[in-house]
């Protein structure tokens, strides 16, 4: 295969390192003889570009749906699209829930695909696709099945009472757990990518999937075109039907080979004990983490949906419009988990930390960004998704909340994204539990309780991403990720 000029870096062209290994950062702080600055961040803003644009035209269409569905019932009957959000709202956690297995390994995977592609080593890189794909495949397979047999189970246990939007909110659940599958493997392989690099193929079948969503969802929410007016059922079948053109386009680009990663059917995909334990070791911490989070905020989403219907569509509203700013972070955790592996793999760690500290400087400008068009707009934002009066109110005033919360949440994606990168996974694991599965849920039943209401929930949520801020940033200090090998390194 001939090489892909858009995967290579600045790190290809030095030597490798040699096995020492220093834990005090200092020692690497000096760039190698011949490397500018510079052109550490094109390799960053190469790399990250693409995410973001991917990631924030996925959220994009992740507002529309909820704009969409928000709106049904019109000006008339506005509590129609506040039972919506609601019930939209209800299975967000048991999606994510579900998912943290096969994104969990997938963590694996893109570390070490990024570790082979910094030793040029394309055998084992792709090696390590096919396990991950056969992973991802007999997981999700039962998954699958659990999410549409206990659907219901699950949304009333997130405290849907009434039973429209019990119905609703079960439906959607269902439709999403039947297309769970290409949904999976569809991460698995932009995982692979972008692990060497190839961010952009990704941002363009994920593009076109969303396009595909928001037309289906024109089409099924309302019945246009002669199309079936299913509300919130159409809302999750038309995600489903863009994360199968995905799929498809996804298959394709990893079938046709990129000059680093090929998928080739000849090969097999019989399971390899050293790969698997190699993603395990890293991927079980990481999905450890994913259960802890998602569980800590199951508990928290619970204490919000105890303020009653108003209260849990405003906080719907302002956690979708908090994710479009997790787009940024997201986005440049990218490059640094990315450029973490393959550093390492050339076992240099001086160029490890010198793309994380960089990246980390973008990142940051970025968010400042977004916080001042929160301070500024985040009423006006808040009011694209439904026109009660008190859910504008009450969300523009938590929007200032989540405009504080931009410089140290950025920061955190990124160092994170570089820890992960590094397989540093067990780490960020314990920081979760502290932070998400005991401080978060705790503090905010503590504020509701105290009468604080809706304002008390976010107070606890900045709490948490402070604190993990913090923890994220000691571990990244200490330096101890620089001795962090794989079972095939050793």
């Amino acid at each position: 295969m001939k090489t892909d000029k858009r995967l290579e870096t600045t790190l290809d062209r030095l030597p490798y390192g040699d096995e020492t290994v220093q834990g005090d950062l200092k020692v690497d702080k000096k760039l190698p003889d011949g490397v500018k600055s510079s052109e550490l961040y094109q390799d960053i803003i190469r790399i990250a570009w693409p995410s973001f644009v991917e990631l924030l035209l996925t959220q994009l269409a992740s507002m529309v749906d909820l704009m969409m569905v928000g709106s049904m019932g019109g000006a008339a009957n506005p509590e129609i699209g506040t039972q919506a959000l609601e019930a939209v709202g209800l299975t967000t956690q048991q999606k994510f829930l579900l998912m943290a297995a096969f994104v969990s390994m997938n963590t694996g995977v893109t570390a070490m695909i990024a570790r082979y592609k910094g030793r040029g080593d394309k055998e084992k890189a792709n090696l390590v696709v096919r396990q991950g794909l056969l992973f991802t495949f007999c997981v999700t397979i039962l998954l699958s099945i659990l999410g549409v047999v206990f659907a219901r189970p699950m949304v009333i246990f997130m405290g849907s009472t009434e039973e429209t939007v019990t119905v609703w909110a079960t439906q959607y659940l269902q439709i999403q757990m039947a297309g769970f599958l290409t949904m999976a493997l569809t991460s698995t392989i932009t995982a692979s990518l972008r692990a060497v690099g190839d961010s952009k193929t990704c941002m363009i079948y994920n593009m076109i999937a969303n396009i595909v969503n928001v037309c289906f969802n024109w089409l099924l929410i309302y019945g246009n075109l002669g199309f079936p007016e299913w509300g919130v059922a159409g809302a999750s079948l038309a995600t489903v039907l863009g994360q199968l053109v995905a799929f498809i386009i996804a298959l394709v680009v990893i079938l046709r080979g990129n000059g680093f990663l090929k998928l080739e059917f000849k090969y097999g995909f019989k399971p390899n004990k050293t790969i698997l334990t190699d993603m395990l070791n890293i991927g079980f911490p990481a999905m450890i983490e994913q259960l802890l989070m998602r569980a800590g905020i199951i508990i928290y989403a619970k204490t919000v949906a105890s303020l009653g219907t108003t209260a849990y569509a405003t906080h719907q509203v302002c956690m979708n419009i908090q994710a479009l700013s997790f787009m940024t972070g997201q986005a440049f955790a990218v490059s640094a988990t990315t450029l973490m592996g393959q550093s390492l793999g050339k076992r240099r760690t001086d160029m490890a930390q010198a793309y994380t500290s960089r990246t980390r400087t973008v990142g940051f400008t970025f968010s400042m960004i977004l916080a001042a068009v929160f301070v500024l707009f985040g009423k006006n934002i808040v009011g694209l998704y439904n026109s009660d009066p008190e859910i504008i109110r009450i969300g523009g005033q938590i929007m200032l909340i989540v405009a504080l919360l931009q410089p140290f949440q950025g920061s955190q994606f990124i160092i994170a994204g570089g820890l992960r990168g590094a397989g540093d996974t067990r780490t960020t694991a314990m920081i979760t539990f502290v932070t998400v599965l005991l401080v978060r849920p705790i503090t905010a039943m503590i504020l509701v309780n105290a009468g604080f209401g809706l304002y008390g929930a976010w107070a606890a949520l900045a709490a948490d991403q402070m604190l993990r801020t913090a923890l994220v940033f000691a571990r990244y200090k200490s330096g101890k990720w620089k001795t962090i090998k794989l079972k095939t390194e050793k």
